[in-house]
């Protein structure tokens, strides 16, 4: 079994061959046809995420002595546990995506179905090995599912990119023909968000992208208009467009910089969903939420059933994939390199 892992923060991926595990229990080993490269991977391979002001959140306990990150995975079952049987509909040879986000199985949050917000969580690619290998074992046949006739490139990015951004949509809600929406920016997650606000949200967005060479991918995506939050007198030009301001602006950034433009943007009694981990502070003055009656709502990816209802939409031909670009796994460091220095367009995809 071929891998690439963590060993040292900021510092290239190991290569490591080892024998590939033999599944126990209700494990399922998968042959790792794709996995995608996402931000939250290259914040795991610097070891932490940034909170402004000189703080972070430490990401050694979840990712060392060692880890293989990727956590948009799709394969082909090549090995089941001797627990898995007919029930789970499951045979060697199935093609499957992971659902990755996957919790302890025994708290309140896990039996509410919000797993992905377990506080003892055992999502792959983060405390367990993920998709940077050419296999991958998987937890339990529950996680795994079909994505036919989907390209397992495209199936992948479902677990994070579409996932995320589909979740942070629901949220969001239907909106009226005069009720704007804001989404910030236009990287994997935030073009996935584009191309779902009209499904999701019945409004096609407004679009703030900071990269004008991404801005062609934001208007293919459906985006109703794109502006550049840097340009003179941006946000007072968005909010005189706008009848006042936004009814809600989704940041897929998550930057002290997006953020401001996003709670700026919003008009009396709107809603700002925080999605990114770019990181970075910022100052909140308490008497203006109450003087504008607005909200601010984090999301984190998504639960395993906003993945199937995702599912469901793009294997109905509803989802179309973001741009994506193919390297082989032995490209994985260069492909976080890559995303860290903002020249990727759409996903790059690491193929064993």
């Amino acid at each position: 079994m071929l891998s690439y892992q963590v060993h040292d923060f900021g510092k290239p991926l190991a290569q490591v061959i080892r024998e590939a595990p033999v599944p126990q229990g209700s494990e399922v080993l998968l042959k790792v046809s794709s996995c995608g490269v996402c931000h939250s991977d290259v914040h795991l391979h610097d070891g932490y995420f940034d909170l402004g002001g000189g703080k972070r959140v430490d990401l050694s306990r979840a990712i060392l002595p060692a880890r293989t990150l990727g956590h948009e995975i799709a394969g082909v079952v090549v090995a089941l546990g001797p627990d898995v049987g007919e029930a789970q509909g499951l045979s060697v040879g199935d093609r499957r995506v992971v659902f990755p986000w996957i919790g302890c199985g025994e708290c309140s949050l896990c039996a509410a179905g919000q797993e992905h917000l377990c506080g003892a969580a055992q999502a792959i690619g983060v405390n367990r090995d993920g998709g940077f290998a050419d296999h991958v074992l998987v937890p339990h046949p529950r996680v795994l599912l079909d994505f036919a006739p989907l390209a397992p490139e495209h199936a992948g990015t479902l677990a994070c990119s579409g996932l995320t951004a589909y979740s942070a949509l629901k949220k969001v809600g239907m909106l009226g023909a005069h009720d704007p929406l804001l989404i910030i920016g236009a990287g994997g997650v935030g073009l996935a968000g584009i191309h779902l606000a009209l499904e999701v949200s019945g409004v096609a967005p407004i679009v703030v992208e900071l990269d004008k060479s991404k801005w062609d991918l934001a208007r293919a995506a459906g985006a109703a208009d794109v502006i550049d939050p840097s340009a003179d007198g941006a946000l007072k030009a968005l909010l005189k467009a706008t009848g006042g301001g936004v009814a809600v602006a989704v940041d897929f950034v998550g930057a002290a910089s997006t953020f401001d433009f996003g709670l700026g943007a919003l008009r009396k009694g709107g809603r700002l969903v925080s999605v990114g981990l770019f990181g970075g502070a910022t100052t909140i003055m308490p008497a203006m939420l109450s003087l504008k009656a607005i909200s601010i709502t984090g999301s984190y990816v998504g639960s395993l059933q906003e993945m199937q209802e995702l599912l469901t939409m793009a294997r109905a031909g509803r989802l179309p994939a973001i741009p994506l670009t193919q390297q082989p796994l032995s490209q994985a460091t260069q492909a976080l390199d890559a995303l860290r220095e903002g020249r990727v367009r759409g996903r790059t995809i690491l193929i064993p």
